[in-house]
């Protein structure tokens, strides 16, 4: 099913069913929330209703493919070359006329324009979904990218966005009419994500048996996540404190560009017998029980994935009060925001987590009671497949 032509045993499904083919475009398909969000959508869809394919701009890991259980997938990688590569949206444009998909669903701002090739191909409904800020846009005024999207409005029958921020966004400065408007926030797995004996996670030896309070973040280790942030903090604090240093630890779960030089510094620091940062790790659902506050420093967010997870796992949450954190975190309730960028402030609401055990606990319960009542996956997978069978009827596109 990968790398080419769809199965047989797809077509003919095609051909004898009213399965909806949807067709997600996305810039690669790797570790990421974007990804997972995928990747749990096509898990809990109905496979008798829906089937799919995955068009990638640039490329994909064949072992993050392999998450998805559905066995209605095939996914076709562009290998989109750096820059203004025209010859991919040909390529794009050829391949959506073989595939001939009832849907396409593409998401943020470097697949938007790849809607093009689905209008030319004669695709009859196009979604296009805003997961979050881009690295160069966090704030969401860069002109070029506004006239993009505004450029590409006429080819998107409708708008999916996580958070209410990115939904105002969308009206505000894109100009799109609140119709075409749908706001679905992620959901989480609460059966997979949930509270399992401390003693029982997948954390080293030397952190499991521990009593420490483990402070935990989980995302890719780049830019708009701001891990140096964290890291920052985190030093300060045991340097200013002795006791909180022999009582606490850290984890940092990702890949990506920053986490050698974050290690690097922790270990300057004296810190890496109580810090660990393994990389990218598939049993997160068994690492996150062990742990005791997860911390979200991101620059910029839709919904976060990581920390629905880490709801869904018993844990408060402190969260950078950007994007679409927000709408997940009541602060003093479930967990707590700070200010992006602000270091002290990060500092302070670490500490307080430190010194005031029966608080984090209270929080704990109350992260696990919204992420089992508010933020269901079946509520996610419920929207969008509503969203996906207006494309049986044209007259609302």
């Amino acid at each position: 099913m990968i790398d080419g032509t769809p199965p047989a045993s797809a077509l003919a499904a095609a051909g004898t069913t009213e399965q909806l083919h949807i067709c997600h475009i996305v810039w690669s398909f790797r570790t990421g929330g974007l990804e997972n969000g995928v990747v749990n959508l096509i898990n809990q869809l109905d496979q008798q209703q829906f089937r799919h394919s995955i068009v990638c701009l640039t490329d994909y890991d064949a072992g993050f493919f392999q998450r998805i259980h559905s066995g209605n997938v095939a996914i076709y990688p562009l290998h989109k070359k750096p820059g203004h590569d025209i010859h991919s949206f040909l390529r794009c444009y050829r391949l959506l006329r073989q595939l001939r998909p009832d849907i396409c669903h593409s998401r943020n701002i470097a697949a938007l324009e790849y809607q093009l090739s689905a209008w030319l191909a004669g695709v009859r409904y196009r979604i296009h979904g805003e997961h979050g800020w881009d690295i160069k846009d966090l704030a969401g005024v860069n002109r070029k990218y506004i006239w993009l999207k505004r450029l590409c409005r006429p080819l998107v029958n409708q708008y999916v966005s996580l958070s209410q921020e990115n939904l105002s966004y969308l009206q505000q400065q894109i100009k799109v009419a609140a119709p075409k408007l749908n706001l679905i926030c992620n959901g989480v797995d609460t059966q997979k994500f949930n509270l399992t004996a401390r003693d029982a996670s997948a954390l080293p030896e030397i952190l499991r048996s521990s009593n420490r309070v483990i402070f935990v973040s989980v995302g890719r280790m780049v830019a708009v996540k701001n891990h140096p942030l964290l890291v920052n903090a985190y030093i300060e604090l045991c340097r200013a404190d002795t006791q909180f240093s022999a009582a606490t630890a850290l984890v940092i779960i990702g890949e990506g560009e920053y986490r050698a030089p974050l290690w690097q510094q922790l270990q300057h620091a004296g810190l890496a017998q109580q810090c660990w940062l393994p990389g990218n790790r598939d049993d997160v659902a068994a690492i996150l029980p062990g742990c005791s506050v997860f911390v979200l420093p991101s620059l910029a967010e839709g919904i976060s994935n990581t920390v629905l997870e880490a709801m869904a796992s018993g844990l408060p949450v402190i969260a950078t009060a950007v994007g679409g954190n927000p709408d997940l975190i009541r602060h003093g309730d479930n967990g707590w925001l700070v200010p992006s960028e602000d270091v002290a402030a990060l500092k302070q609401q670490m500490l307080q987590c430190y010194q005031q055990p029966q608080q984090r606990q209270t929080a704990a319960v109350a992260a696990r009671r919204a992420a089992e009542q508010q933020f269901s996956i079946a509520a996610m997978v419920s929207r969008y497949q509503a969203l996906y069978q207006k494309a049986l009827t044209p007259e609302e596109g």
